[in-house]
């Protein structure tokens, strides 16, 4: 792995990312164009295309043999050991109904691991970066997963696929999680909530069949921030899944966690 490409990378990142920032920041609450996306519910706004419009160029010019996948644009270029993913506007829907909770994602993969994170939310110039080895910082100051003493007191994320709607399985276990901590948080930008993670802000993350062009910046911030992120079985989470379940949290609240989550499961299949 080449270090000179991942600062050269983060160097252009940094600079993409603020750009199709402030176009996010200058369109906001003044949407133009707004259209349906798919049959989940998701949208799509100017926005996500103009943004594109900054970040796909500027890395094809940088960077001419990587590949990349953009949340929009879909796969560009040809097979490579390094992969850019694109989340342009991430929290779109929240952005077309004027909420202010979103953010843009940026992430380099080598070999189908995430060692380059820079995500973006432009209405509190936040600027969170994190390259493999070298930690995770917002605005230039570390950031820190921190344990939480009660996991009763918690915050906990919930994140979910577009596809995941009302599963049955997914909605009995979001309920058992929503009685089981402190809040159960559904902020539907994903990214926002690994870099809260990541900061300490929140005490962990649960994650339901969610795999998008947001999710590995994020999970390289929430490992550099001290944290650890595992499947529902306990297992260490690593490369690339199509369906993956996860957890994120301090490892002082690992265990717990996954009890909690398992047994939101086992009452969701009729086996509690």
């Amino acid at each position: 792995m080449d270090q000179d490409v991942i600062q050269r990378a983060r160097t252009l990142a940094e600079r993409l990312i603020r750009q199709a920032g402030a176009v996010a920041l200058e369109r906001f609450d003044d949407i133009v164009e707004l259209s349906d996306k798919d049959d989940f519910g998701d949208v799509v706004t100017e926005v996500d295309h103009l943004a594109e419009a900054i970040i796909l160029p500027g890395i094809q010019s940088a960077f001419p043999d990587h590949a990349i996948h953009s949340e929009e644009a879909g796969s560009l270029g040809g097979e490579s050991d390094w992969l850019w993913l694109i989340d342009p506007l991430d929290g779109t829907n929240n952005f077309a109904i004027g909420l202010p909770v979103f953010t843009t994602s940026i992430t380099l993969m080598y070999k189908r691991e995430p060692v380059l994170g820079v995500v973006y939310e432009p209405l509190t110039d936040r600027l969170f970066v994190s390259a493999a080895g070298e930690g995770v910082f917002v605005n230039g100051k570390p950031m820190h997963v921190k344990p939480a003493a009660r996991l009763s007191k918690a915050n906990i994320g919930w994140i979910q696929g577009h596809a995941v709607r009302n599963d049955p399985r997914a909605v009995r276990l979001r309920h058992h999680l929503d009685v089981s901590f402190k809040r159960m948080m559904r902020l539907w930008a994903p990214a926002l909530q690994w870099c809260m993670l990541a900061k300490g802000d929140i005490d962990g993350i649960v994650l339901y069949n969610s795999e998008g062009d947001d999710l590995y910046s994020g999970i390289l911030m929430v490992k550099e921030a001290g944290g650890v992120v595992v499947d529902f079985e306990g297992r260490p989470f690593t490369g690339m899944q199509t369906e993956p379940y996860l957890i994120a949290c301090h490892p002082d609240n690992q265990e717990e966690l996954l009890r909690t989550v398992r047994a939101g499961l086992a009452m969701a299949e009729g086996k509690a």
